[in-house]
């Protein structure tokens, strides 16, 4: 049931290997829930989670030394994430004691899978693919062919994304405008919008054609519209250039990797 799928792949040999090696401690927790032939589950679920405790600490330490070894700019963010995930097994190891370990199997269960998804998809598929502020001003933000997925509505979806993000682009790197508040926040109402346009369009699609990794794919359009919509304006306002700058280069190149290293699935099954 709980596999590491190719959606969850970042090309981090290390951290991919650890990944598989959490998903495997899920799924053997998994089948403790299901047997019908264990009675007493009660010390080999406390086992185990002193094992998934350990074996993620050790994970968490060997992701964050690689990160802080590339400079990634959201270091502090998965350290925050890595520190919710720990709470949360050390919080089920503290009331195992007096309750009903199927049930309480099955709510960790829902909870680490749900939340190893998001951060894999959300956060660890952009380790290695940051790029900074100036790399971004310099860059160019051309629809071009490799973003092709075949599909024409998907297609002229991804176009119209790269026009918004390429006005943001511009707005940005235009040193002569001094206060850009209103227009930037003016693209991003219209990325925010247009975005959750689209992604509704390519779920619609994935489920007509029967596609494989749609609740991968749910899963990663929820976080970014989740991050767009948590995005603080007044802060924006009083720090316009430097939050603006930070938060472009993260949504335009977790877009583009999306788009190369997921939709383009969609249009190798649609074929």
């Amino acid at each position: 049931m709980f596999e590491f799928t190719d959606d969850c792949l970042i090309g981090v040999n290390q951290i991919d290997e650890e990944h598989k090696g959490l998903f495997r401690l899920i799924g053997e927790m998994y089948e403790l829930a299901e047997s019908e032939w264990i009675n007493d589950k009660y010390d080999r679920l406390c086992a185990m989670l002193a094992r998934l405790k350990n074996y993620a600490d050790e994970h968490f330490r060997h992701e964050e030394e690689y990160m802080e070894q590339i400079g990634h700019p959201e270091l502090e963010l998965q350290k925050k994430q890595h520190l919710e995930f720990d709470r949360k097994i050390t919080e089920a190891d503290a009331i195992i004691d007096g309750q009903n370990p199927d049930e309480l199997l099955r709510d960790l269960l829902i909870y680490l899978v749900r939340w190893l998804y998001r951060h894999i998809i959300g956060s660890d598929l952009m380790i290695g693919k940051m790029i900074s502020v100036e790399e971004w001003k310099k860059k160019s933000y051309a629809f071009t062919e490799k973003y092709l997925t075949g599909i024409e509505l998907i297609d002229e979806e991804h176009r119209e994304l790269f026009r918004i993000i390429n006005n943001v682009h511009d707005v940005l790197a235009n040193e002569f405008l001094a206060d850009k508040y209103d227009e930037i926040v003016r693209l991003l109402e219209e990325l925010r919008t247009y975005t959750k346009v689209h992604f509704k369009d390519e779920e619609e699609y994935m489920e007509r054609i029967g596609y494989a990794g749609i609740e991968a794919q749910k899963t990663a359009h929820d976080i970014f519209t989740t991050r767009l919509d948590k995005m603080d304006l007044s802060e924006i306002d009083e720090n316009q250039q430097e939050t603006l700058e930070e938060l472009m280069v993260f949504l335009t190149e977790w877009l583009i990797n999306h788009i190369l290293q997921m939709d383009k699935r969609i249009g190798a099954q649609a074929q």
